[in-house]
């Protein structure tokens, strides 16, 4: 339980990659932190390979002689931290969480979104992006200016363009930005994660 205290929001849009999201979810979970998801509207969204986000937003209780059981609770895809980023204020969070796949594509149009983690950004909130992630960093002015950074191979240039360094590592952490490349990269990109809570 090396989190516990901690607040972690993680975005999600529809076409979201889905290990990039469930593993960091339950992964820091597991270290006692609050998790939140931070999206354009709460509601259901849709992974690469359509497995569903759905916000829990009331119980379906069937009654029997074992007891009660709450099926949206059961259903294993249900959040009960979960907000629209119009909501969200960075100062709730000690750590930022991009996914990748298809949706940062999607996140950077939504304004709110993009607010959130400019926010997030000029705050200094610890924020970590995987894959197609960074393209939310590139949205943010300066973001990755003269840092370095790393990110899936077709993402090379966005990152460069947006004033990047790119160093080819599985992680790489500079200042309060931490970027990784693939799902393969979980692991090492988790655990920088948690070593830099760690120290805050």
């Amino acid at each position: 339980m090396s989190l516990e205290g901690k607040n972690i929001a993680i975005l999600v849009e529809d076409l979201y990659e889905d290990p990039e999201f469930w593993y960091p979810y339950y992964r820091f979970l597991e270290e006692g932190a609050t998790v939140t998801v931070v999206a354009p509207q709460v509601k259901e969204y849709k992974s690469k390979h359509d497995y569903a986000v759905k916000p829990y937003l009331e119980p379906k209780v069937t009654k029997t002689e074992a007891g009660e059981f709450d099926w949206n609770w059961l259903n294993p895809f249900t959040i009960k931290h979960f907000i629209s980023a119009k909501d969200a204020k960075a100062a709730d969070f000690d750590a930022l969480i991009i996914p990748g796949g298809w949706g940062p594509d999607k996140m950077r149009r939504s304004p709110d979104m993009i607010r959130f983690v400019e926010e997030c950004y000029n705050q200094k909130v610890l924020t970590a992006a995987i894959c197609h992630g960074p393209w939310m960093l590139c949205s943010v002015k300066g973001a990755l200016q003269g840092r370095e950074a790393t990110c899936m191979p077709a993402m090379l240039d966005d990152i460069v363009n947006a004033g990047a360094k790119f160093v080819n590592k599985s992680v790489v952490r500079d200042g309060h930005i931490i970027t990784s490349q693939v799902p393969n990269d979980l692991p090492f990109f988790c655990k920088e994660i948690i070593k830099a809570l760690k120290e805050q």
